[in-house]
């Protein structure tokens, strides 16, 4: 494989995918023509701040985390296959969806990045909940850019561009403004029709400006003038450029031209990582936030506020769950015991204290021993939470032992995840099957169990889980690539992106599946009765401390 693997690295018959995540920035390289056989990797940690009341990232942040991520990338193809990277046959980016980058004429900032954690903006998404007919989420970008206009602030005549952060990065590496539909779904509601901003919702916001006080007012007529163009996964979305190329690789060794797949959001990659993109089937994505994800077959019949109607990388309707907090406070505890291994003179590493734990959370009680954990570092809309207070809660009779207490942390990060899920079920969803991915899961057979019997359904994970985001990006650029070569008469039936996953990248993988154990769900069910009543005492936490 090493032979072949240098040769597809020096004729660049590879996709470069990357991905802006929470925590951490990946880079992930595959063989263009066999998307499963992953050639190299790279990465760079990084972490949002909390400056002036708003979560935000600096763009150098943005811009230094990626060299290093790349650098990291090609250090691990030269050490794996003797080879110097300077080309690729297409490249990916992927970011955090949502949130708000607004940019001027001259493609300056105008305000610090808002990312999809703040929770400022609730007066915009109930105004256009209300006049859209459609759940507005606070972290949807067209609710950051209303509450801005709403609240008057200086900069908002000047803005003639927003964006999301890998519609940014994608902007600075080819010079076009564009974005793949399913991070689209997450600025403005979608017409799954014409994979396409919904044109009667745009009419509708255009509407609502004669009432925005002038402080206020857009610089334009039209909403859509300020938004990225759509693209649907496989469609042409630029090419690196001169520019761009030493904003990546500042050593000058990669070559400009480089054609790029259209940026997506880490909902559309991560059901990409999942082979997740066909009606009834769905997947869970679990990091510093967790989100599930299904394909719907039909409209649903009502407005959720728990629930969030985005599209897959092709613009078909799906209803996400999103949280805003997922594993970042399991992460803390992990840490603390690590610490703790490591003050008693036997120091672990961190993958060796997270399986320590989880295989001692198999021993603990279905319902967590009376232990509820709460792990809202942030605010959580689900939860009717506007900012966080992480809890661990028990009652003088609750079972306090390590098991326990690692199960109750576990379905911790879970907990406001089931709840969105609830009302799905609710709704007569129907679920075939769902994928997890995330670092959690790399446990083999924990937090995927315990998954399974918090949502009533299968879960699978294959043997991509832990590569998540970074590696389903590369998989829809290896997709554009694969599309752009095919000959005329095969384009005129089309490559579906399910067919390409289903033949090309997914035909020989690994996947264990876990059935839902029913004493794990009747445990879960007890814990989420007992987490939904213990929101009282989150929200008092909120007010006093």
């Amino acid at each position: 494989m090493t032979d072949a693997a240098a040769e597809a690295l020096r004729e660049g018959r590879t996709a470069l995918g990357i991905e802006l995540g929470s925590t951490r920035i990946k880079a992930c390289l595959v063989d263009a023509d066999d998307p499963a056989t992953v050639l190299a990797v790279g990465s760079h940690a990084w972490e949002n701040r909390y400056e002036d009341g708003l979560w935000t990232y600096a763009l150098d942040d943005v811009w230094s985390g990626l060299q290093a991520a790349y650098a990291d990338l090609v250090a691990d193809a030269r050490e794996r296959h003797g080879v110097a990277l300077d080309t690729f046959g297409a490249i990916g980016v992927s970011a955090m969806m949502h949130g708000y980058l607004a940019f001027d004429e001259a493609g300056e900032l105008l305000a610090p990045f808002r990312t999809w954690r703040n929770t400022n903006t609730g007066a915009a998404a109930a105004e256009l909940t209300e006049a859209f007919g459609v759940n507005i989420p606070l972290r949807w970008s067209i609710a950051h850019l209303h509450q801005v206009v709403l609240d008057g602030e200086a900069h908002v005549p000047g803005i003639r561009f927003v964006t999301t952060l890998a519609g940014y990065v994608h902007w600075k590496l080819t010079g076009e403004k564009v974005l793949g539909v399913g991070d689209a779904s997450g600025m403005f509601p979608i017409d799954s029709a014409s994979a396409d901003y919904d044109a009667d919702l745009l009419a509708r916001y255009d509407a609502l400006r004669p009432a925005q006080g002038p402080a206020g007012r857009l610089p334009v007529d039209h909403v859509a003038d300020l938004l990225p163009d759509v693209r649907v996964a496989g469609a042409a979305s630029g090419a690196l450029t001169v520019e761009g190329a030493a904003l990546l690789d500042p050593s000058g060794t990669l070559r400009p031209g480089i054609p790029f797949c259209a940026p997506e959001g880490d909902a559309g990659t991560g059901m990409v990582a999942t082979n997740a993109v066909a009606p009834r089937t769905g997947n869970v994505s679990a990091g510093t936030s967790i989100f599930a994800m299904v394909v719907l077959e039909r409209p649903l019949e009502r407005v959720h506020h728990e629930l969030d109607l985005v599209t897959t990388p092709v613009g078909d309707p799906v209803a996400m769950v999103h949280c805003n907090n997922g594993a970042s406070e399991l992460a803390a505890w992990v840490g603390m015991f690590a610490r703790f291994a490591e003050a008693a003179g036997a120091p672990l590493t961190d993958d060796a204290v997270y399986e320590t734990l989880f295989r001692e959370a198999l021993d603990g009680e279905p319902d967590g021993g009376g232990l509820l954990a709460y792990n809202h570092l942030a605010g959580e809309p689900i939860a009717g939470l506007t900012e966080g207070r992480p809890l661990f809660v028990r009652t003088p009779d609750s079972r306090l032992t390590l098991a326990n207490a690692i199960r109750a942390q576990l379905y911790g990060v879970f907990g406001t995840l089931a709840l969105g899920m609830r009302v799905l079920d609710d709704e007569g969803v129907g679920l075939d099957r769902m994928f997890a991915h995330g670092g959690m899961f790399r446990t083999a057979g924990v937090a995927q169990r315990f998954l399974a019997g918090a949502l009533g359904a299968p879960v699978s994970v294959g043997d991509t889980a832990s590569e998540g985001g970074a590696w389903g990006i590369a998989v829809l650029a290896a997709y554009a690539r694969a599309v752009e070569e095919t000959d005329a008469a095969a384009a005129a039936s089309g490559i579906s992106l399910a067919s390409f996953l289903d033949d090309r990248v997914f035909a020989g993988a690994a996947i264990a599946t876990a059935e839902p154990d029913p004493a794990d769900a009747a445990g879960f069910a007890a814990y989420l009765d007992r987490y939904r009543a213990g929101l009282a005492v989150e929200a008092a936490a909120v007010s006093a401390l």
